[in-house]
């Protein structure tokens, strides 16, 4: 460890030049010097001796325009080793200089001419294929040389990296110490010495008065900006209505699986319930693309990733005052397709859109009708066709049906494979901005889709209570009947 002598402490701002031992006897001979910056570092050294020398010994700085700055961002490496080899992708980028780089914006005229640069320079390459951030950049060094030897270059170590970006962001590397303990260099030597240094913010903290000033400033100009990107971005956004919901569906679907046939594709369509509408422009069907299957463990899967959107609007009216509101359903139904232009329905499903935002992975599984008799699967095999549906919507509860009770006695299915959705729901609602107070004094959108998700609810608490009972009755059943009566006659 250097004895306490050895010890030198020093105040640094940003970008202030401290020389080396080196650079002084390097820079105090007029004719080392060749380019405008060592000629003016010839000046600033003379009036440094003139002055009675430089107070600074072992501490000194490389600002962003010394020779050091550019030699140590193109030679940096990943690790510490001594074999390694630079990659071809970091020779590449250690030719792109990301440190004051000036980008001159391009006009709006120019864009539109040329959109596609077809014989593009090497210089146009380096400048748009690089992530190129200015960054202002200042070394603090240490020379670490034994006692009445410094200005070598070997014993020349970085104590701290300051790096300033265009956006303002300033980082420091290694952090400031703080109460952290000293960080230690090791030095490959015959006395192995151990050099122990500190980094602290000597920064003036600003006055009370000061900071709110400079907060009334940084409020000033966020509001600057706030109308700026307003006035590029517009403001011709549709708004809703109090008591309209809008509801944006980005849906995709991913797959399907475990159906008899390849070369599937799904035919869906959307059903508004009454006060549901969608814009004259949204289309409520679509059809999928003929997927061939690939077998993934048992099943035969066909991946579609077919997305789709749907945009839809809830009004409240008064007849839905005591009454919960409907949901949109997505009906759907899957078919195969064989090389001779044969199709056949391999199943019919629908699926009720989330009443809640967010992100939704709905597995549904589908059936198909079936007759009686051999002589239907004979001509479902070898000419195609099959049993169909005349409403898709009797897959669920048919929209034309104005009963109270549905039979389907006598209607026989078939259990098919499944198909997986992947839903993105979005809800935009002025009662979204209302308050508590005025939310509990009248019945909103919003709690009427609470209403719906609380119904969702009992019902999944109905189901429980229904499996937890069978259970309960599946446990008695089998149970031995002497223990069941002699429990019974104690009780």
């Amino acid at each position: 460890r250097p004895p306490e002598e050895e010890a030198e402490e020093a105040e640094v701002g940003w970008q202030e030049k401290l020389f080396s031992q080196f650079e002084v006897e390097l820079y105090r001979n007029e004719s080392a010097c060749q380019t405008p910056l060592d000629r003016q570092y010839h000046q600033e050294i003379l009036k440094l001796e003139k002055a009675g020398g430089r107070k600074n010994y072992r501490i000194f700085t490389y600002t962003d325009h010394d020779r050091f700055t550019n030699l140590e961002e193109h030679c940096q490496k990943l690790t510490d080793s001594v074999h390694e080899v630079p990659s071809y992708l970091a020779e590449r980028m250690a030719t792109v200089r990301r440190r004051r780089q000036d980008r001159r914006p391009i006009e709006a005229s120019s864009l539109k001419s040329k959109i596609i640069t077809w014989e593009p320079s090497e210089e146009f390459i380096k400048n748009n294929h690089v992530i190129n951030t200015p960054v202002r950049t200042m070394y603090i060094m240490g020379d670490l040389g034994p006692y009445g030897k410094c200005g070598n270059r070997e014993y020349e170590h970085v104590l701290c990296t300051i790096k300033v970006d265009s956006n303002g962001v300033i980082t420091v590397k290694p952090d400031f110490t703080n109460a952290k303990e000293a960080y230690r260099i090791k030095l490959d030597g015959e006395k192995r010495e151990v050099w122990k240094y500190t980094i602290e913010n000597a920064s003036v903290q600003l006055q009370p008065e000061e900071e709110e000033r400079e907060q009334c400033v940084f409020q000033d100009l966020y509001s600057r900006h706030k109308e700026y990107l307003s006035g590029l971005v517009g403001s011709e956004f549709e708004t809703t209505l109090p008591g309209t919901l809008r509801l944006f569906v980005n849906g995709e679907i991913v797959s399907a699986q475990g159906y008899e046939y390849d070369n599937l594709y799904v035919h869906f369509f959307l059903e508004l319930p009454n006060q549901w509408s969608s814009p004259t422009f949204q289309q409520l069907s679509g059809v999928t693309q003929t997927c061939a299957t690939k077998t993934v463990g048992w099943d035969n899967v066909a991946h579609f990733c077919y997305p789709f959107t749907l945009e839809m609007f809830f009004t409240q009216g008064d007849e839905s005052e005591d009454s919960l509101p409907q949901w949109p359903v997505l009906y759907f139904e899957v078919l195969s397709l064989d090389f001779w232009q044969r199709y056949r329905v391999e199943g019919y499903g629908s699926l009720v859109l989330p009443a809640s935002p967010g992100l939704h992975m709905l597995t549904i599984p589908t059936w198909r009708p079936v007759e009686l008799g051999t002589v239907a699967e004979l001509r479902r095999f070898f000419i195609g066709g099959s049993p169909e549906l005349e409403d898709i919507t009797y897959a669920r509860i048919p929209s034309t049906f104005k009963g109270q009770r549905l039979s389907r006695f006598g209607f026989r299915t078939e259990t098919t494979g499944s198909v997986t959705f992947r839903l993105y729901c979005l809800q935009q609602s002025k009662a979204f901005l209302e308050t508590s107070a005025l939310r509990q004094r009248m019945q909103s959108v919003l709690d009427r889709l609470g209403g719906f998700s609380q119904q969702s609810s009992v019902y999944n608490v109905l189901e429980a209570f229904q499996r937890a009972r069978r259970r309960m009755q599946e446990a008695r059943e089998s149970l031995p009947q002497d223990l069941i009566s002699t429990s019974a006659s104690t009780v």
